[in-house]
């Protein structure tokens, strides 16, 4: 890609190669290589050296990918000179003031002075750890973990939101906003088991996130059972959730069978111990 560029731009071979950094004999190599893989002619040598018309169509395509790689190099540099990092995946249920405090452990334990985060589903996460895409996670339990080395179950107490009774309004079944059961289908399962066992059949809405839920909530179309202690709205009520218990439940994940198992189990102990710590709190 770097000889074709080199050639769109510069219109002649000794120019290009020198460009490049190479002579003109391996220059004109590779482009005939390229040409033979793409079975295109991308260059007019009847008239100099002009581009075809094939050739003018990948042109944009080959500077974004040169872009592109240019960039990612950069980025490696940048990680290579700033030491290692942590790759850790939260679960979107985990209030953000809990997953500050957990991205922060390692750190504070001694560990890597960097940490990613990001957030995804459980069954991403561990499809993510499993692959080596993240170095641990904090995921909803249960879950099957496919031979993944998991901390203990930490239970966090949730609050029910519901709408704001209005005057003269009468009191009606909701719905419960919940996320998409293929995000976490064991967990979905215990959680909507546990909302049956009041007795009466449960109806659900799907939702994206929690913002969406709450929205539900304030339009009096649903109810909502979250963790966050802070997420409210004009016109909605929040009640623990004891009727029955709805916990949320947690727990550290990660590969004990990477080739970096030390450090990241030395992580993973930092984090389950915040994870334990943040529950009794």
């Amino acid at each position: 890609m770097e000889i074709f560029v080199a050639l769109a731009d510069e219109g002649h071979f000794g120019s290009a190669a020198q460009r490049v950094g190479i002579t003109q004999p391996p220059l004109s190599q590779g482009l005939r290589r390229l040409e033979a893989l793409l079975g295109v002619r991308l260059f007019d040598r009847s008239r100099g050296v002009t581009l075809t018309e094939e050739g003018e169509r990948l042109l944009p395509h080959a500077r974004t990918a040169l872009a592109a790689m240019a960039e990612l190099r950069e980025i490696g540099a940048r990680e290579h000179a700033e030491g290692p990092r942590l790759r850790l995946g939260v679960a979107p249920e985990v209030p953000a003031r809990l997953a500050a405090g957990l991205a922060a452990a390692p750190v504070r334990a001694g560990g890597p002075g960097r940490v990613g985060v990001v957030t995804a589903p459980t069954a991403t996460l561990l499809a993510r750890v499993a692959t080596g895409r993240l170095d641990l996670a904090v995921i909803r339990h249960p879950a099957v973990l496919n031979g993944l080395a998991a901390g203990p179950v930490e239970l966090f107490p949730t609050w029910l939101l519901t709408p704001a009774p209005t005057p003269g309004g009468t009191r009606r079944p909701l719905p419960v906003a919940v996320r998409p059961r293929d995000e976490a289908p064991a967990a979905y399962d215990l959680f909507v088991d546990a909302l049956a066992s009041r007795g009466r059949r449960v109806e659900t809405v799907v939702v994206p996130d929690e913002r969406a839920g709450l929205a539900l909530v304030a339009a009096g179309a649903a109810t909502l059972v979250t963790a966050d202690g802070t997420l409210s709205a004009d016109g909605v009520e929040r009640t623990r959730a004891t009727e029955p218990p709805l916990p949320l439940r947690l727990r550290v994940v990660w590969d004990a069978r990477g080739a970096a198992r030390e450090e990241t189990e030395r992580a993973a102990r930092s984090l389950a111990e915040a994870l334990t710590r943040e529950a009794a709190a």
